[in-house]
């Protein structure tokens, strides 16, 4: 079962939200662009209201069943957009050649920075604490996001977050919009400028006084920006 909303006619606007999101994180995107196109907004399994995994999954698995759900939606030609995790997996189908029209991404996650020494010994500590604690290494190390994960999506999690997409990105050929709120801790500015040098031909909007959710921050400018982006290709 595919739990989804989809209103208006039109060309086929695909929305993917982010890790732990659902497809209602979109709504005043929904609200704006059902006026002039058929929007499908979908929940990726284990989040929203779709059905929890039963195995872990990584990006990849999460690329092969938004392409079955958006083939038993009849959805065809789409253009998408997609924020942070829906990024991840918007980039991998993009990089198999999925015929998406034209893509807006924006808090696109998947590049992973460079990791100072301060990381790496509490990654060394973490392993050592877990030999001998593991519960206590979950409750001590874990972030507040990982520790509210069932296990199941704990290890769904690692995997998707050890996966880095800059190879990926190389491959993608159809017109790209990367969007990042300047304000972005999670996925900052920088990430955005590494996938935007990566996507030939692609472009980079900076939105000022906008963070990670800049879709959410500044809803019209965010909107007019993909609308316009959209128009040209």
């Amino acid at each position: 079962m595919i739990s989804y909303i989809q209103e208006g006619e039109g060309h086929d606007l695909v929305f993917l939200h982010g890790y732990l999101a659902s497809k209602e994180s979109f709504y005043p995107q929904i609200a704006y662009f059902s006026q002039r196109y058929r929007v499908t907004a979908l929940d990726f399994p284990g989040m929203g209201g779709a059905e929890p995994l039963t195995a872990p999954w990584s990006v990849a698995d999460y690329a092969d069943w938004t392409e079955s759900a958006l083939s038993a939606l009849h959805v065809e030609n789409a253009l998408v957009v997609a924020h942070s995790f829906g990024g991840r997996v918007a980039v991998k189908l993009l990089s198999r050649g999925y015929p998406f029209k034209a893509a807006v991404l924006t808090g696109c996650a998947g590049i992973i920075p460079k990791r100072g020494l301060g990381y790496k010994i509490r990654v060394k500590t973490y392993k050592l604490v877990k030999r001998c604690a593991p519960k206590y290494a979950e409750r001590r190390f874990g972030s507040a996001e990982y520790k509210s994960l069932s296990p199941v999506m704990r290890e769904s999690f690692k995997k998707i977050v050890n996966e880095d997409l800059r190879g990926d990105a190389q491959n993608i050929a159809c017109p790209v919009l990367f969007i990042t709120g300047a304000r972005d801790e999670e996925t900052p500015v920088s990430s955005a400028r590494i996938y935007a040098a990566a996507v030939k031909g692609s472009s980079l909007l900076v939105m000022e006084n906008c963070g990670h959710f800049a879709h959410l921050d500044d809803p019209l400018n965010f909107d007019l920006a993909a609308e316009e982006f959209f128009g040209n290709v």
